[in-house]
């Protein structure tokens, strides 16, 4: 399967291409050079009436204004910004909590090989040490923040946005947290999303409902499987690893080389957006939306995301 044309393409572009690249667009969004998507709007006003209003009762993808989460307590107690603008975690604070069990990723940079287990928190912040000399990549990944000790779960305290606008129901609350790149790819998630990014740098590229199943029956048609609605389990591990992944990156992320010019490439359809989130930044995932996130630039990256009703 490593053989197919698809996947040798993706292959030879990520080789030539920096994921750390972006610049800011004719209308002030930030986007990849060059991206063929469209970029999320932002909200003038992030008032829990005007959100509403504005994107949770109509299902609207949009970034809240810039920072407008940079009070949450985690960017004071959990990150430090060294001399070079890159973040790095603050490990004398976090090692207070170093024998709480986490969920982990490991993704071997050599074969591109994977593994989820669960591990001391302190295994993370050692690795983190060395990032950069390791052959391996770790992932603190969905990490659900009420598995986390009362200490860091007053960190992220629920936002109004969360709370207020809808039923006030919130399904689950998860920390993401790494080195760059990280990835998760093309899924949809069954309740409304709030992704907030506590640290680094991240590049969100969704598609509605209608263009993500286009685009995902297209990579599963690829690979002689069924496309029915029940598929894109959020994160399964066949999404994380091996052709699936390769297929899905190509087809969300790939550049285009003008021979998929149909509905089922997501770069041709105007109902994908792209949205480039710094420290403090949120952006609203509506139910059903599809979505890819990569971590780019240099030193950690981190998020926390509220799925609520």
């Amino acid at each position: 399967m490593l053989n197919h044309p698809l996947v040798r393409d993706f292959i030879q572009v990520s080789r030539s291409r920096s994921w750390s690249a972006w610049k800011p667009n004719s209308r002030g969004h930030a986007t990849f050079p060059d991206s063929p998507y469209r970029p999320v709007d932002i909200l003038e006003d992030g008032s829990v009436n005007h959100f509403r209003d504005a994107c949770f009762e109509s299902q609207r993808p949009a970034l809240l204004p810039r920072g407008h989460f940079n009070s949450l307590p985690a960017f004071r107690r959990w990150f430090v910004r060294d001399s070079a603008s890159a973040t790095q975690l603050n490990h004398e604070y976090l090692q207070q909590s170093g024998e709480t069990i986490v969920p982990l990723e490991l993704t071997s940079a050599e074969d591109g090989s994977f593994q989820r287990f669960n591990a001391p928190l302190a295994l993370f912040l050692q690795w983190t040490h060395a990032a950069e000399v390791q052959s391996s990549r770790l992932y603190l990944a969905q990490c659900q923040l009420s598995d986390l000790p009362q200490s860091l779960r007053d960190d992220c305290p629920t936002p109004d946005l969360v709370a207020q606008a809808g039923k006030g129901d919130v399904y689950d609350a998860n920390i993401w947290m790494g080195i760059p790149p990280t990835y998760t790819p093309l899924h949809r998630d069954p309740n409304p999303n709030l992704f907030v990014q506590l640290a680094g740098d991240k590049v969100v590229r969704l598609l509605s409902p209608e263009a993500g199943m286009r685009a995902f029956a297209r990579v599963r048609q690829e690979l002689g499987q069924d496309s029915g609605h029940g598929a894109a389990v959020f994160r399964g591990d066949e999404m994380m690893h091996g052709p699936e992944r390769v297929l899905l990156e190509k087809v969300v992320w790939g550049e285009s080389d003008g021979s998929h010019t149909g509905a089922a490439d997501p770069k041709h359809d105007n109902q994908s957006y792209e949205a480039h989130l710094k420290a403090g930044d949120g952006l609203f995932i509506p139910k059903g939306w599809w979505h890819s996130i990569k971590g780019i630039g240099d030193g950690v990256t981190a998020s926390v995301n509220w799925w609520f009703r």
